[in-house]
């Protein structure tokens, strides 16, 4: 409704506009409580860095937008002091000077401010409580780093100081500045905003580049560590001068988009006040950059600056935040009278004669171009420029005062209020402006969210489209932005793809964030805590390929019901049985000159050890223990011990029938008949002794394998003492080579029984099957650890009983006429054959 007054006004102005104006004297006004304002009513300082002396820093070229929240904080002050229940009866001043965007500058009128009431000195006291200094509250200034050193200042004193656009998030620490607030987010809900926009695009491979002030550095900072927590990788980061002047600033812009360029990154994301934007976007047009997507804030997005780069729609699409400020309802037509008002020469007059009350000739405004502009020229800045947090700042302090003083609705005392007695009447208590509700959060700052805007071109001409807002969560109506591309639908912007669960992230080439997705390997899984390496799985647990959890391992061993164990049962059966009906044969047939030249009741018992020995194979069924492990060992040398030392005796007498003929009659009193069972005992017990030396030196014992088998827990019995297996199970062995030693060249006529063969084939079977057991059971470390030795178990009793007991069976059950005490007496005596004549 006021773009039709303010289109009438800029008509009648603009002729008007053509003589000087006394705008510059509207920003001082005498009052009972005086406010002090910095505002950049101009930009860009001459010959900074060559100041030898400390004299007055001049300041080239008007800044619109500063003057205009100048005038916003005016309006409010005008608004106050009109108002018939905030203050009634209490008129409040102001001061306002120019900060020119520069400490420096913004120095001298803080130190203004802070002179004693009525004189320009400042007092250097040990307790200021009863100090009073020339204004009883500030509003400013716009930049963070003016705000860093001012605030300190200000700080000092505590006095109350409200900027209305200093965002850095240093200036929340309390403690450090416990006088100073903000009526405009800090940096760290705007990075926020940014994140959130970047993962709901999913670009995750961007650039971000910040002017070299405390306002990009800060921010710039902030968004670092975030988007690092958001799985957003920085493919460069950066800083532009802000001082454009020096030398080496064109060089620094050329080198920042070069290495833009080599990145290939399609999203932008530029914390920079206005002037270092458009140097950067100017350079980026001349060095023919590609299209990107450039996210940007308020802070050179609302700026003509910027946008009046030449060929700015070349550079892709602009997208961006700015703080969700309501208007300011009657300002613009304020301004507009305003303009109208500083034409005529009685208003003029009026503003210079109140100049005079407020001791004009300490500090200047510094503002003689406001003198040159017409409505005009700031017609295009008025409708769009951010005057809500200038206007907030003005009330909030206005409040404070309304509370300290204790006003009613009616009136007000004009009682002394020192400036720190207003700190605690800030921090509580929400205050209204035009309806709506604010209030200052733990940090002395308020967070009104943000709106997402768009750059619109039509025809030339740009315009702020909103596209989304933000507060704690955002929101995007996506099909309201056309970005720059063939289809105008967003590009993408990834140096990684997202990976599937269960795999990692395997860093590649220079960027740490830049990677590769590989699947987790057996036993690792992958965890969300850490997506950049696979987690090892418990001992106990396994897992396949590209895994998210581990398993817990089942134990393997050899069960009962396993196929296999069934087979090794009925071949173990079949060996028993052999054996019991060779046993019986035996013992049917035990007086037969067989049975009596093979050994006798020896058979009996060699044949019990081998059945005791078949049975063992029991022993590797089944979950194994340690006292099984070590039973396992002893009983298998044990039983074999039993069988070969009745081998044993009867090769000692073959030996001495066959070698020692004329010692046999006296010696083979020691080996037969009974003194034979001491021989067989004597093994026994040998073998006992180095059974016990297996099991003082280490018998076997129980292990849990986890490594062996892929998803199971091997259970398997493990040597732990080579020299005590070699003990006990070398003993057999040296019977087995003693008795082979006593047989194999042992020779009888075809009409004889030649009983030392079928020792030394036993014995022969033994030694064959021993070598490849030894060279398997070293060697294995699964399931087929237990089957080996039942096997050679098995094998060898079979070995045993075919080559020894099978062929007397023979004899016995088809040869009976064989069974003679003339074939089988002294058969084993040398005899010489008989001539064919």
């Amino acid at each position: 409704t006021m773009v039709p007054d303010l289109l009438l006004c800029l008509s009648f102005g603009y002729a008007a506009a053509l003589k000087p104006t006394c705008l510059s004297a509207q920003f001082r006004r005498p009052g009972d409580y005086i406010i002090g304002g910095l505002f950049p009513f101009r930009t860009d300082t001459v010959n900074l860095t060559s100041r030898s002396e400390p004299t007055l820093v001049v300041c080239e070229r008007l800044f619109v937008d500063g003057l205009l929240w100048a005038l916003g904080m005016k309006f409010a002050v005008d608004q106050i002091n009109n108002s018939t229940s905030l203050l009634p009866g209490v008129k409040l001043g102001y001061d306002m000077y120019d900060t020119c965007f520069e400490p420096v500058v913004a120095l001298q009128p803080s130190l203004l401010f802070l002179t004693r009431n009525g004189t320009t000195g400042i007092g250097v006291l040990c307790n200021y409580t009863d100090y009073q200094p020339r204004v009883t509250a500030v509003i400013g200034p716009h930049k963070s780093d003016l705000c860093l050193v001012t605030a300190k200042l200000f700080s000092s004193f505590l006095i109350p100081q409200v900027s209305y656009g200093a965002s850095s998030e240093k200036l929340s620490n309390t403690e450090l500045y416990p006088s100073f607030y903000r009526t405009v987010s800090s940096d760290k809900n705007l990075v926020e905003a940014v994140v959130l926009l970047l993962n709901k695009f999913g670009w995750n491979w961007i650039a971000t580049i910040g002017s070299d002030d405390e306002y990009g550095r800060g921010a710039q900072r902030l968004f670092l560590s975030t988007a690092g927590n958001h799985s957003i990788c920085i493919a460069f980061e950066g800083l532009i001068p802000t001082d454009l002047t020096d030398p080496k600033a064109k060089n620094q812009l050329e080198d920042t988009i070069k290495l833009i360029n080599k990145t290939k990154v399609n999203i932008i994301v530029l914390f920079a006040f206005s002037q270092p934007a458009q140097a950067l976007l100017k350079h980026s047009i001349r060095m023919g950059l590609s299209k990107k997507v450039w996210i940007g804030t308020e802070a050179w997005m609302l700026s003509d600056v910027a946008a009046s780069v030449p060929n700015i729609q070349s550079i892709g699409t602009v997208l961006g935040f700015i703080m969700k400020a309501g208007t300011v309802p009657g300002f613009q037509k304020y301004v507009a009278d305003l303009f109208t008002s500083v034409q005529q020469d009685k208003f003029c007059q009026e503003s210079r004669e109140l100049n005079q009350l407020m001791n004009s000739d300490v500090l200047d405004t510094h503002c003689k171009q406001c003198d040159h502009i017409s409505l005009r020229d700031v017609s295009s800045t008025l409708s769009r420029s951010q005057i809500q947090p200038v206007y907030i700042a003005a009330y909030s302090v206005a409040y404070a005062l309304h509370r300290a003083l204790g006003c009613t609705h009616q009136a007000c005392p004009k009682a002394s209020i020192r400036s720190w007695q207003l700190l605690h009447f800030m921090n509580t208590l929400p205050f209204k402006v035009n309806g709506q509700s604010f209030s200052f959060d733990r940090s002395h700052g308020t967070n009104t969210g943000y709106k997402l805007i768009v750059w619109s071109w039509k025809n030339g001409t740009l315009t702020y489209l909103p596209v989304g807002n933000y507060e704690e969560s955002l929101y995007i109506n996506k099909s309201q932005i056309q970005f720059h591309t063939a289809d105008q639908k967003e590009p993408t912007s990834e140096c990684f793809r997202h990976c599937k669960p269960g795999q990692f992230r395997r860093i590649k080439g220079f960027h740490l964030c830049c990677y590769d997705c590989t699947d987790c390997p057996e036993n690792t899984f992958w965890s969300a805590k850490d997506s950049s390496t696979c987690t090892p799985c418990l001992e106990h647990q396994w897992s396949p390929v590209r895994s998210t959890q581990c398993y817990d391992r089942d134990e393997r061993y050899l069960f009962w019901n396993e196929p296999l164990t069934i087979a090794l049962l009925m071949l173990m059966s079949i060996t028993i049985s052999l054996t019991c009906l060779t046993a019986v044969l035996f013992l049917k047939n035990l007086e037969t000159p067989l049975v009596q030249a093979s050994g006798g009741k020896l058979n009996l018992f060699a044949l019990f050890t081998l059945m005791l020995l078949c049975l063992s194979c029991c022993l590797y069924i089944g979950k194994p223990s340690n006292n099984l492990c070590m039973i396992q060992q002893i009983v298998y040398a044990l039983c074999l011990t039993g069988c070969f030392s009745t081998f044993f005796i009867k090769s000692l007498e073959i030996t001495l029938v066959t070698e020692f003929p004329r010692c046999a009659p006296t010696c083979l009193y020691w080996v037969t008949q009974r003194r034979a069972w001491l021989l067989v005992t004597l093994c026994l017990l040998t073998e006992c002794l180095f059974c016990f030396c297996y099991l003082h030196l280490g018998p076997d014992y129980l292990v849990s394998d986890s490594k062996s088998l892929p998803t199971e827990v091997l259970l398997v019995c493990n040597t732990e003492s080579w020299l005590a297996f070699a003990l006990m199970h070398g003993y057999n062995v040296c019977l087995a080579f003693v008795c082979f030693l006593c047989t194999f060249m042992v020779q009888t006529s075809g009409k004889k029984y030649n009983i030392a063969r079928g020792i030394t084939f036993a014995i022969l079977i033994y030694f064959i099957i021993w070598i490849f057991f030894t060279a398997t059971f070293a060697t294995l470390k699964t399931v087929l650890r237990s089957v080996t030795q039942i096997c050679t178990i098995l094998t060898t009793s079979l070995g045993i009983l075919g080559s020894y007991y099978i062929p007397k069976c023979y004899i016995i059950l088809l040869k009976p006429d064989l069974n003679t005490v003339d074939y089988f007496q002294n058969s084993i005596k040398e005899e010489p054959e008989e001539d064919s004549i």
